[in-house]
């Protein structure tokens, strides 16, 4: 049976974008089978498919110390249709700081405390440009999240 991991993301710049496209690139590895990677805008993602996903990774640039408006737009859109059908759920965080990412992510953690999801990982907070360290802690967090749903972690 093919398990899904959802990724959310949103990306004014591109850099965020690039983080992503890692994540993406590690979730797809070859030795990785029966995950399906599904990839949306925050204004795309739809209740159901987060209600029917082994996992998220929610990805989002730091704007003004805080998640970007189009996180904060899907966070609005799928809470309470997920709220009681998605306890549990795995779920990773990437966030394209400028500052420190802290306030994006205090703030994404609140509601998804509401939400009763479960990380599952270290959140990856990438401060001011992009490095290929920050693209390797990309690369290895969507290849931990695949991974994790292909061994039945969660």
């Amino acid at each position: 049976m093919t398990k899904q991991l959802l990724i959310v993301y949103h990306s004014r710049s591109g850099s965020t974008a690039q983080l992503v496209e890692a994540a993406i690139e590690g979730a797809r590895d070859p030795a990785i089978e029966g995950v399906d990677v599904v990839v949306r805008s925050p204004f795309e993602a739809e209740s159901a498919e987060v209600c029917k996903s082994g996992a998220l990774l929610l990805a989002t640039p730091e704007n003004f110390g805080y998640m970007s408006g189009a996180m904060k737009h899907f966070f609005d859109s799928v809470y309470y249709d997920c709220l009681e059908h998605t306890p549990g759920l795995a779920y990773a965080l990437l966030i394209k700081a400028g500052n420190d990412g802290q306030g994006a992510l205090g703030a994404m953690r609140r509601i998804i405390t509401g939400l009763r999801w479960r990380e599952v990982a270290e959140p990856v907070i990438a401060v001011g440009e992009l490095t290929p360290a920050h693209l390797a802690a990309g690369r290895e967090l969507g290849m931990t999240l695949a991974a994790g749903l292909e061994a039945g972690l969660f």
